[in-house]
């Protein structure tokens, strides 16, 4: 909130210094850009669009209610000059004060920030580490990595609003949101701190642009932090605050989604579940009297009997039983249905194709070296994935690069919960002995699997392979990558 002595007349006074001051700095040139402040708990003053921001006046200003509607219109001026309209930002302004509590609100077209946004074309967000300036971003100190998002420009300013909004509750500790080829913005709790945060990350965006000329990455510091340096208890790094802060440079914990992550999606919809479907009947058959193969069959009748359905019968000849497993499984199959029990009888299914050498593990080409790098930078490995934990030992322990289990500290299913739910990810926290969840990263291809993660505290980015899904709009907040040796 801005000092209770502001009133709007003064407001108004301070735009027109600050739009003055960031012309000089190029960053609200040909009339581009915008500044807002925010006056007491219900007004707020705003910058109009398409004025020479050097020449602007108090009287040029709009003033806005908490909801945005328009309270105070300016007069317009005489020719040349043209009628006052109201900023193309306001909708995007309103987003931050809305959804972020912020006392101002900054618009740049700063050529730094757009070069920013152009140092990867395909990059989703920002990032730099250990450059000074980066403390005077809240809560961030010399040894964090601040994060920018990033998302797609557009033709008119007011349809950025959707995406904007996106970002922000994608990152609910960045403080700017960058736009492809065109700018940023930044928010404070008051306008002193936007300005100065805008400042800051100008300066970073234009270091990171001069660092890359000069061939250095300005994404590593020179060293990599300790786990308390990176949780920000260096004695140069402000206290970082554990709950919903930046992610730490170098995560403690890895976990790997499978399908679409490690593997080609059509290993498993083109391999694994043709062979669990073609050797069901066989399996069945040859193992019906053993006690694992029992102990299938009453998890999968106890299934059918909570979804209400008739399912396998208690009683009968072998036969008729196997007919029955058969087709309530081969149902369950043709449905897609990702349950315990289908699992567990699929993994057991696959042992025998693995053990004959049928079958093999698939893995994109960068998988065992990043699991190999991931391990001897002291990072521990796990798998979260839907099929059972037997079945992903045996496609790691079986793979065509070699039995890639040596490189792996463990393996969760869906027995630890739902993916797609936050309460499973806080639970393998637990397994895992992690004290903090933002030391944990995990990697997939399914926004909602990444969306869970990150609720629960966890770091997360979405990969993308060849013949993935498309990610959807909403995905714009989130880092992705396109090997697991961008891990590292």
């Amino acid at each position: 909130m801005p000092p209770p002595e502001m009133d709007v007349g003064e407001a108004k006074e301070l735009i027109c210094d600050m739009c003055r001051n960031f012309y000089t700095q190029g960053w609200c040139s040909g009339s581009g850009g915008g500044i807002s402040i925010k006056v007491g708990a219900n007004k707020i003053v705003m910058a109009p669009s398409g004025v020479q921001k050097e020449r602007m006046l108090p009287s040029d200003m709009y003033v806005l209610d908490g909801a945005g509607e328009v309270l105070e219109e300016p007069t317009a001026r005489p020719p040349p000059y043209k009628p006052p309209k109201l900023s193309e930002c306001a909708p995007l302004f309103m987003s931050a004060y809305e959804m972020r509590d912020a006392g101002a609100v900054l618009h740049s077209h700063s050529p730094a920030a757009l070069m920013a946004t152009i140092l990867d074309p395909t990059a989703t967000e920002f990032r730099i580490t250990q450059v000074e300036m980066i403390k005077g971003i809240e809560d961030t100190g010399f040894y964090d990595e601040c994060v920018v998002p990033i998302i797609e420009n557009t033709a008119r300013e007011c349809e950025l609003t959707d995406r904007l909004q996106a970002a922000i509750r994608a990152y609910p500790k960045a403080n700017a949101v960058l736009v492809r080829r065109h700018g940023v913005y930044v928010w404070g709790k008051t306008w002193m701190q936007a300005k100065t945060q805008a400042e800051c990350y100008d300066y970073l965006f234009d270091i990171a642009a001069r660092m890359k000329a000069a061939g250095i990455d300005y994404t590593t510091g020179p060293c990599r932090p300790s786990a308390a340096e990176a949780n920000g208890d260096h004695s140069s790094s402000k206290k970082r605050k554990l709950e919903g802060t930046a992610a730490p440079l170098a995560p403690s914990f890895v976990v790997l989604d499978i399908e679409g992550t490690t593997s080609p999606m059509t290993y498993v919809a083109d391999v694994l579940f043709p062979y669990a479907k073609k050797a069901l009947r066989s399996h069945l058959e040859a193992t019906w009297t053993t006690t694992e193969t029992q102990d299938d069959v009453s998890a999968l009748r106890a299934l059918a009997a909570s979804e209400g359905g008739t399912g396998i019968p208690e009683s009968g000849s072998p036969a008729d039983l196997v007919e029955a497993t058969f087709a309530y499984v081969t149902a369950l199959m043709a449905a897609d249905k990702k349950v315990g029990p289908l699992k567990q009888l699929q993994g057991h299914i696959w042992r025998g194709g693995f053990e004959s050498g049928e079958l093999a593990g698939d893995f994109y080409p960068d998988v065992a070296p990043a699991l190999a790098s991931l391990a001897s930078a002291g990072v521990k490995t796990y798998i979260y994935s839907s099929g059972s934990r037997e079945a992903q030992r045996m496609v790691f322990g079986n793979s065509k690069f070699g039995d890639l289990r040596k490189h792996l500290s463990g393996f969760f299913d869906t027995t630890s919960g739902p993916k797609v739910e936050a309460r499973s990810y806080k639970e393998i926290q637990s397994s895992l002995g992690a004290d903090s969840p933002a030391s944990i990263l995990f990697a997939t291809d399914m926004y909602a699997e990444a969306k869970a993660a990150r609720e629960a505290g966890w770091q997360a980015v979405l990969v993308i392979r060849p013949g993935n899904q498309p990610l959807p709009p909403e995905a714009a907040g989130i880092r992705t990558i396109h090997s697991l040796a961008e891990l590292l």
